[in-house]
């Protein structure tokens, strides 16, 4: 069963290589969606795939690559999409 979760992760996430590292480690997961920085300085990640995958996921967003310092994630769940890639969206 694939699953759909809409990700905000919150503190020190823009230019340490967030969005890089993270389509890196969807693609060593198996997940498909995107990434993108937003105007408010958070990273906001959609992830769609295996529940445990998704899961796993999660957990690596919550310390995100060694230059990040992630504060907190905002999660919910949201509809499968159906992505074929993961993506940076700029």
């Amino acid at each position: 069963m694939k699953i759909n979760k809409q990700v905000r992760v919150f503190g020190k996430v823009q230019g340490v290589f967030f969005r890089k590292s993270t389509q890196q480690k969807a693609m060593t997961f198996g997940i498909h969606g995107w990434v993108k920085n937003d105007v408010d300085g958070t990273v906001l990640v959609e992830i769609e795939g295996d529940i445990r995958a998704v899961q796993e996921m999660e957990n690596w967003l919550k310390k995100g690559p060694p230059m990040a310092v992630v504060e907190s994630l905002d999660v919910s769940q949201s509809e499968e999409k159906g992505y074929q890639d993961f993506l940076i969206l700029h």
